[in-house]
């Protein structure tokens, strides 16, 4: 994952710090340890004068801002062209680490009424120490602005953003905000999460969806501690498609549903970012500390590693009409043939039962609500082996669908096809 843009020129920090104050910080702009002795004059500086900090990491350049190492500042992005003249901008967090690594991107908002993802992000954001991280983390809680204002998944007019990544100079009002998006904030990124939720009243267990065919997105996939991970290659204009297709590794973070703020799903969501960040080497391992406050080392090195938990799955849909009462909850594990829920007929009188045809896990639902026959109304999980699951995925066949939407525009998905929804 590492790119160009960590082999940077410590003679950069010192250029902009020359060249005038920077915006107040959240943080105080030395690296940990303090500044580097400076030279006598007409001395020529060792490759190995300054601190090793000072060496690699140098000012952010995003935004037509600076942010120098060890800092946090909060920016604003807008589409350019005046797209959004009339909307309040989006809030762009960028928290530069005092020392050297990746730049991950958390992504939320790209829907306006995913609402999980924007705390997600917040929390997340907000609650690092720049001082003590390694890297760079760039947060956006709220992409899609417009949508947001309204509640809406969809852009003004009903364009979904989730289809028009990487975008284009040129053509509709969403394809140019993609393209804006994209060239502004991903390009800056070495690995992205872009977080959703359920759509059209159904909700999802945490979940990373991922493509698995691709091996830097495997690895990646691997890091989010003890949470599903479900094959999904993707279709063409979802963010983290047109992110991975630049060589950036991103994934999809589903997490509860559309409309309101769930805590638990935020929590869990929180905490498997937490771990990534362990893993990638952005941010110390808590058990270290533990082993610091005095726990004994060796029972913290026994302590076993959460394991990412690798899915297939299937849909239920409804044969019939009326309104949808389930039985079963989420996260549930069911047997082959139990139950799942109802379909009334509120006229004829008539209940009719959603059955599982698999056993496995409730990883998302539907709420209770009128469906009309082949709503997809349960998303059932099959646990298998990471290997298994590789090698499904490279294997030629229909691909589950992610959250069908059956109000889409032409230009998304054909559900058909057996295409994804995100």
């Amino acid at each position: 994952m590492q790119s160009l843009r960590l082999h940077l020129r410590p003679l950069a920090l010192a250029a902009a710090l020359a060249a005038g104050p920077l915006a107040a910080q959240d943080f105080p702009i030395e690296p940990p340890g303090g500044d580097a002795p400076a030279p006598p004059a007409g001395l020529a500086l060792p490759d190995d004068f300054l601190a090793p900090q000072a060496q690699l990491v140098t000012p952010l350049a995003i935004l037509d801002r600076l942010v120098v190492p060890g800092t946090r500042m909060q920016l604003e992005w807008r589409p350019p062209g005046g797209i959004s003249t009339a909307e309040i901008p989006s809030p762009v967090v960028v928290t530069r680490g005092a020392l050297a690594g990746p730049v991950l991107c958390l992504v939320a908002g790209v829907h306006g009424d995913e609402i999980n993802g924007i705390e997600i992000v917040r929390q997340l954001s907000h609650s690092l120490d720049p001082t003590r991280l390694s890297g760079t983390v760039i947060g956006v809680p709220i992409v899609n602005v417009h949508g947001y204002s309204r509640g809406s998944r969809y852009l003004p007019d009903r364009r979904d953003l989730n289809r028009f990544f990487p975008g284009t100079r040129q053509g509709s009002i969403a394809s140019r905000i993609a393209n804006a998006f994209f060239q502004d904030v991903v390009s800056h990124c070495d690995m992205l999460v872009d977080f959703h939720t359920g759509s059209f009243e159904r909700s999802n267990l945490p979940q990373v969806r991922a493509d698995l065919t691709r091996p830097e997105v495997l690895e990646f996939s691997r890091h989010f501690g003890n949470t599903v991970v479900l094959h999904s290659p993707g279709n063409k204009g979802m963010l983290r498609v047109a992110a991975t297709a630049v060589g950036i590794p991103s994934v999809t973070f589903e997490a509860g549903s559309p409309g309101r703020l769930e805590t638990a799903e935020i929590a869990q969501a929180v905490a498997a970012i937490e771990r990534l960040m362990v893993h990638t080497g952005m941010r110390e391992d808590p058990s270290a500390a533990s082993a610091e406050e005095g726990l004994d080392p060796e029972v913290i090195a026994k302590r076993p590693e959460p394991a990412p938990i690798f899915l297939d799955s299937r849909w239920v849909r409804a044969n019939s009409g009326g309104l949808l009462i389930s039985e079963v909850t989420l996260g549930q594990h069911v047997q082959a043939g139990q139950r799942l829920g109802r379909v009334i007929d509120p006229v004829a009188n008539v209940e009719r039962y959603l059955l599982a045809p698999v056993a496995g896990r409730v990883i998302g639902m539907s709420q209770n609500q009128v469906v009309l026959p082949g709503y997809a109304a349960y998303h059932l999980g099959i646990q298998t082996s990471e290997q298994r699951a590789v090698q499904d995925a490279g294997e030629a066949r229909p691909v589950v669908e992610e959250d069908p939407d059956p109000g889409e525009r032409p230009e998304a998905p054909d559900p058909a096809a057996g295409e994804d929804y995100e």
